[in-house]
């Protein structure tokens, strides 16, 4: 049996006048998705505990099969761990997001929590430029992907009060900075980060006009400590992903992460290299996960019409081209297709509300006397409803 385990993030949404009351699930042409839930089971699971923060890092950990409220410790640890830094018991872990703020000293706006989906080699140039006069002996800032970077706190504090930049889009940024116990050492370092990534600009006439102003620290934690995919399921398997916290919940988990050249994590990335990379790593493994991170990005754009893209995308160059090629190959296989949260193009950020999922069966085929479709309406007619979300795995797995 081989387990495909396709995950859009932040696909699910709200309905939009624009779209005729409809989301852009409802509206996206899913040819691929539909026809396969005519014979899946089909419900909705909540992957985000009562009282934790919707986001990628715990609902991941929760699509993975492990309860956020016992393995969560902060999002940046799990990208650190992707990345290959190596963090001591007393390091504290910090995401630094490149970002766009505008404005002029208490009237500054966050506009773009990416840098405008910023590529990585001159993400790279960046953080090279930074890091002669940002590290020293208690911070160390680390090269990522795009726009998503790692500054390690030696000796940190951890319970200083963070806001994910994306969640703050257009808002005034004043009552967002880091805040607490120590906050201060932060706010220095982000106000030394601007000044500087202007001298970067000034002295890179090419990059003059850069969508780059400022760091922006936050989710910060230590490295957790999680058992093995292995010994809790039985099976070993892998993950596709180009974004750094996927790849390091599935390090910590110990899957295979195979890298994808050309994956990027928008509606540009490689669609065809992950769909070739899962499917050859069944040769090896029982199991594997294929992120697709588009659906949220633009979610988080507050663009229906580009999230509409990413499901059209995903529906097309992945679910279609899996079922496709698993049928080919494989007499006995399952799909499941799920989301981590919501990401509603109305709020440009997360949501709570329960995800609606499906799960196929080669061998046992749940033909549908009513035709359905797959989006947020009919998963809500189901029946079918697991408020533990990584409850989901062991049933996708049995």
């Amino acid at each position: 049996m081989k387990f495909v385990l396709i995950q859009a993030d932040g696909m699910p949404d709200r309905p939009l006048k624009e779209l005729g009351n409809r989301t852009p699930l409802e509206a996206a042409i899913t040819p691929f998705m539909d026809s396969l839930v005519q014979n899946s089971i089909m419900g909705t699971v909540n992957h985000i505990p009562e009282g934790m923060d919707s986001g990628s890092d715990v609902g991941n950990l929760s699509i993975l099969g492990y309860d956020p409220k016992e393995f969560f410790t902060g999002r940046s640890p799990l990208e650190a761990e992707s990345i290959g830094i190596n963090l001591k018991p007393t390091d504290i872990s910090y995401r630094c997001n490149l970002v766009r703020i505008s404005g002029k000293e208490k009237d500054r706006f966050m506009e773009d929590h990416s840098a405008g989906h910023i590529e990585s080699k001159v993400s790279k140039e960046i953080i090279d430029f930074l890091k002669p006069e940002l590290d020293n002996d208690e911070f160390e800032l680390h090269h990522g992907v795009s726009y998503r970077h790692i500054l390690v706190w030696k000796n940190g504090l951890s319970k200083i009060q963070t806001t994910p930049p994306h969640d703050i889009l257009e808002k005034n940024i004043m009552q967002f900075l880091p805040r607490g116990e120590g906050a201060e050492k932060l706010q220095e370092l982000m106000s030394k980060a601007r000044q500087l990534i202007m001298d970067f600009k000034d002295k890179t006439p090419e990059y003059k006009y850069l969508d780059c102003s400022d760091i922006w620290l936050w989710g910060q934690g230590v490295r957790p400590q999680i058992p093995s995919f292995k010994s809790i399921n039985g099976i070993g398997g892998s993950v596709i992903s180009a974004v750094d916290l996927i790849k390091g919940i599935g390090k910590l988990a110990g899957l295979d992460v195979l890298n994808v050249e050309g994956a990027t994590g928008y509606l540009d990335t490689n669609y065809k290299g992950k769909v070739d990379a899962a499917i050859q790593s069944l040769k090896k493994y029982d199991f594997t996960m294929i992120h697709i991170e588009a659906p949220d990005e633009t979610g988080h754009e507050g663009d229906y019409k580009k999230k509409i893209q990413a499901i059209n995308d995903l529906d097309s160059k992945v679910i279609g081209e899996v079922v496709h090629r698993l049928k080919a190959e494989y007499k006995e296989y399952k799909v499941c297709v799920v989301s981590d949260h919501p990401t509603p193009v109305e709020l440009s950020s997360h949501s709570y509300e329960s995800v609606p999922f499906m799960i196929y069966d080669s061998r046992n085929e749940k033909s549908n006397h009513d035709e359905v479709l797959f989006n947020e309406k009919s998963a809500l007619k189901s029946d079918v409803r697991i408020n533990d979300g990584h409850e989901l795995l062991k049933i996708f797995l049995a």
